[in-house]
């Protein structure tokens, strides 16, 4: 593995947590939804389990606006470096590495808030589903195309 493979894994896998905060913020405008408070909540948890003071509220509030999509941005990034090493540095076929790379950032999630208390994805409805399964496969896509985009094409390709 080369450390461009790495770095190009990073950068798909920016260009996805982008692609999956923009799709979430307009099905927010487009259906006048609530923004969810997840990532909020995921910051309180994990101060609160690594015994993290994030201060007096309103500040701790504000810190915890502002973790909560540095985390998500972490994750999707850790998310692309680890397609990277699954892919050899290597172009993958778009279809399966987006559903890879779309599920595979959703089940760290939905995993992780389920373990952490926050949500029962088991309880969600119809709606709730969409509002999470869409901007994955934005994810996913996205950071499969820019991925492929930053790879050499092999002489099958040409």
């Amino acid at each position: 593995m080369r450390r461009v493979d790495l770095a190009d894994g990073a950068i798909a896998g920016a260009v996805g947590s982008t692609a999956l905060n923009v799709v979430g913020y307009l099905d927010i405008a487009l259906r006048a939804r609530p923004a969810s408070t997840t990532a909020e909540q995921t910051v309180g948890r994990l101060a609160d389990i690594a015994h993290v003071d994030l201060g007096p509220e309103p500040r701790a509030a504000t810190r915890r606006s502002g973790l909560g999509p540095l985390i998500g941005y972490g994750l999707g990034i850790a998310a692309g470096m680890a397609f990277a090493l699954y892919a050899g540095g290597r172009r993958q076929s778009l279809p399966l590495a987006t559903g890879v790379l779309g599920a595979g950032v959703m089940a760290m999630t939905d995993g992780s808030i389920t373990a952490l208390g926050i949500s029962n994805p088991r309880t969600w409805g119809r709606s709730d589903w969409v509002s999470d399964i869409v901007p994955h496969l934005a994810y996913g896509l996205t950071a499969a195309a820019t991925w492929n985009r930053l790879r050499r094409p092999s002489r099958r390709d040409s």
